[in-house]
């Protein structure tokens, strides 16, 4: 009778499923981050990336994964070419010497069900500090075209730039740099 528990368990066991991270990789055609700065203290200045990889793994059951965020600072994109050139020199981006910018976490934030938050750090200029991204929109599902399972979200934060040696123009070119980030990203 022993045995024949034990090994009832170990099957029961065995037959459970394994909860693990599913990892997803950005849709680039749906994945933006954008960013808005105030210009001479009259508007703001707004543009965004046209070039973003990222992989994100989640373990919605433990409320916990990872995100891997690689921007292309050379696709940057205001609507108007003589700014967008500028953005990419020395003054701003310095896409020569860094072609890229990243953002990397481990550090999810669930309330019940609902991702949050992502702590993180943001890697621009060479610099790298802490950034804390609010998630304003979470959803998971299958995509209703394709049926493959899809995650979007949408996320804000706001910068210094000066914290990561970006300070041509300032004052009059804001400090505070509003970061939007839309992502969609299909299952693996």
């Amino acid at each position: 009778m022993t045995k024949t528990l034990i090994a009832a368990l170990l099957a029961s066991a065995l037959a459970l499923p394994a909860f693990a991270a599913d990892t997803y990789s950005a849709d680039g055609a749906h994945t933006y981050p954008s960013f808005e700065v105030s210009h001479l203290g009259y508007s703001m200045a707004r543009g965004r990336f046209d070039k973003t990889t990222a992989k994100v793994s989640l373990d919605r059951a433990a409320k916990s994964g990872t995100v891997a965020v690689s921007i292309d600072s050379g696709s940057v994109n205001t609507g108007w070419a003589k700014r967008d050139d500028h953005l990419r020199g020395e003054d701003f981006f310095n896409v020569a010497k860094f072609p890229a910018m990243t953002y990397k976490s481990s550090a999810l934030k669930f309330d019940g069900d609902r991702l949050v938050g992502v702590e993180g750090e943001l890697t621009l200029l060479g610099v790298t500090r802490p950034v804390a991204l609010t998630v304003t929109g979470f959803r998971c599902g299958a995509h209703p075209m394709n049926k493959k399972e899809l995650c979007g979200a949408d996320a804000v934060t706001t910068v210094k730039r000066s914290d990561f040696g970006m300070k041509y123009g300032l004052p009059a070119i804001g400090d505070d740099i509003r970061i939007a980030i839309a992502i969609e990203a299909f299952k693996d």
